[in-house]
């Protein structure tokens, strides 16, 4: 069973920075694309960013320019650099595999004060 863990919220100032990890078991980061998502309270779970298996990066619209997907191979892991948070960037982040997802993991709490 696969097992992802996402790590590296917290609390910061809006305009700050934040970088998140997510660590996968097995090999699903060097197999596949990956996707940051998040949810806010009373929404649902949206995607945020995504990594093809060769490397090409998407994002929606309302992080492009600030925040940045990235993987590496060695650790199994994916990353996104949050930078120029808002206010509305508050929600819990998760990791998952946009094709095909799995077990979601607990996210992790990202939280910006105005």
């Amino acid at each position: 069973q696969v097992t992802l863990v996402e790590s590296g919220g917290g609390l910061v100032q809006a305009g700050g920075s934040l970088r998140l990890s997510c660590a996968a078991s097995g090999s699903i980061v060097r197999s596949n694309a990956m996707g940051w998502y998040r949810q806010a309270p009373g929404k649902q779970r949206e995607l945020v960013a995504s990594i093809t298996y060769g490397g090409r990066t998407d994002y929606a619209d309302f992080v492009k320019g600030r925040f940045t997907i990235s993987r590496d191979y060695v650790r199994n892991t994916v990353y996104l650099d949050m930078n120029s948070l808002k206010f509305e960037d508050t929600a819990v982040y998760y990791c998952n595999v946009p094709s095909q997802p799995r077990a979601w993991g607990q996210g992790t709490q990202v939280t910006v004060s105005s």
